[in-house]
């Protein structure tokens, strides 16, 4: 599961995938439920779904911990929807994450995860796995980063000369006074 270019935008309902950068402090964002093309500014509030946790009674969890225990339970399904009744996502969210701080996690934000956990299902996000970097990879990628730094010319060292200027000997004789007095 990999949610690291996941975006959500508040007041826009779904999800977005980040898809390129523009050269004005921006970047396109593609939906994921209808695949349209959006640009968002710097200006704009946006929020990383990567950067998201859950209050709970003891450390906060990320919400990608989150998202995986309802993989988990759900066994790779999808999960309730969210526009059931409160007492019912609430029960749900209990069983899935007993430790949850009920006080500070209010019904809205069950529904905001119960959604984007649905929209990531539907998308097919939640089923892929993160590439993991093998030692062999790794080796590979340090010798092409050293073959790199071979091809790179080293800099060569200027010395520190006074530069000459012509400063000293521009005098002011013989300037003509123009214009009317």
């Amino acid at each position: 599961m990999n949610i690291t270019k996941i975006i959500s935008i508040p007041g826009l309902s779904g999800l977005y995938k980040m898809v390129a950068q523009t050269k004005n402090n921006g970047i396109i964002l593609e939906s994921l439920v209808d695949k349209k093309r959006i640009p968002a500014y710097a200006t704009q509030k946006m929020i990383k779904l990567d950067d998201v946790g859950i209050y709970t009674t003891g450390e906060d969890i990320a919400l990608k911990d989150v998202l995986q225990k309802i993989y988990e339970m759900e066994k790779g399904g999808e999960c309730i929807s969210h526009k059931e009744a409160d007492d019912k996502l609430k029960a749900y969210f209990k069983s899935m994450l007993p430790e949850y701080d009920e006080e500070r996690v209010h019904t809205s934000v069950i529904k905001k995860v119960l959604s984007w956990y649905n929209i990531l299902k539907v998308s097919g996000l939640l089923d892929e796995t993160e590439e993991t970097i093998t030692e062999g990879d790794k080796l590979k990628i340090k010798a092409s980063e050293e073959k790199v730094s071979a091809i790179k010319a080293p800099k060569k060292k200027v010395a520190n000369k006074p530069l000459k200027t012509a400063g000293s000997k521009v005098g002011t004789k013989g300037v003509r006074k123009t214009g009317v007095a």
